[in-house]
């Protein structure tokens, strides 16, 4: 989503809406695919035009699955949860267990010094209370500061199960420590990243955004094949290969670029409505 079907401002272009929009009205399922939890999909919805949120804004038409007839469906947090932002409903959440929290985060101070750490915690919803979903430590909030997040130890911190684990570290890049991480996480937990800005994200065992969509495609009852997919970072490449058809943005990482089946123009060119005008 960041990088691909927004712009550099992080704002949905008037062409990609309607594009969007053709795709919805024509009886196609459109899910967004994203590194972020679900409390920011309901301004992305919005922008797109294409339903309202919230429970009086539910119209059921099976499986629990509300917002696919019109473009409601999110796979947020790298794969972990799967949103309903008709019903504004998680559907489901594969989370790391506190044990593991623990552990991981025990190894990998030591092993990239320096380094500190926040979770994306489940919800049930985007409006449930933010500082129940994203806590960090101080050392985090010093360098990434945002207004959702909220500080707690370490021990609190790791005590509850989580949807998602962030590493960040002032002076590496997100490769240099995906690197060291890998080593020490191995098979534990799925490591990834959306910004080279020192910046790790951490999954469950097996979670990524391509078994997100593979299960909400299931769901749907729809192939991998008849699926078209778009991206730019690490944390796309799994979703970009396992799609029938994976496109990247000219902007993308280099290993995005590589595994993509076709590269379209920049985010800041309306690159995904660029591919998307072909069919809709």
């Amino acid at each position: 989503m960041d990088g691909t079907l927004l712009d550099p401002w992080e704002r949905v272009s008037p062409r990609t809406a309607r594009a969007v929009q053709r795709i919805v009205a024509s009886g196609t399922p459109f899910v967004l695919v994203t590194g972020r939890p679900p409390r920011w999909m309901p301004r992305i919805v919005a922008e797109l035009g294409l339903v309202g949120t919230g429970p009086d804004a539910a119209v059921p038409v099976g499986q629990d699955l509300q917002g696919a007839g019109r473009g409601g469906l999110a796979v947020c947090a790298n794969g972990a949860i799967v949103y309903d932002a008709v019903g504004d409903v998680v559907l489901r959440s594969s989370d790391i267990d506190p044990l593991l929290l623990h552990d991981v985060a025990h190894e990998l101070r030591a092993a990239i010094p320096g380094c500190s750490f926040a979770v994306e915690r489940p919800a049930r919803g985007a409006r449930d209370r933010v500082d129940e979903q994203f806590l960090a430590e101080e050392a985090f909030r010093g360098v990434w500061s945002n207004a959702d997040l909220r500080v707690v130890p370490t021990d609190e911190l790791v005590g509850k199960p989580a949807a998602k684990m962030l590493v960040l570290h002032e002076q590496l890049t997100s490769g240099e420590m995906a690197t060291a991480a890998a080593e020490v996480v191995s098979s534990r937990l799925q490591v990834t990243y959306s910004t080279s800005a020192g910046l790790l994200e951490l999954s469950a065992p097996g979670v990524d955004k391509a078994s997100g969509l593979a299960s909400v495609a299931a769901d749907l009852g729809v192939d991998r094949s008849d699926i078209l997919a778009f991206g730019d970072m690490p944390n796309d490449i799994a979703m970009l290969d396992w799609a029938g058809h994976g496109v990247a943005v000219r902007n993308a990482h280099p290993e995005a670029l590589e595994i993509a089946d076709e590269r379209t123009a920049s985010n800041s060119d309306d690159g995904v409505a660029q591919v998307l005008e072909r069919w809709w």
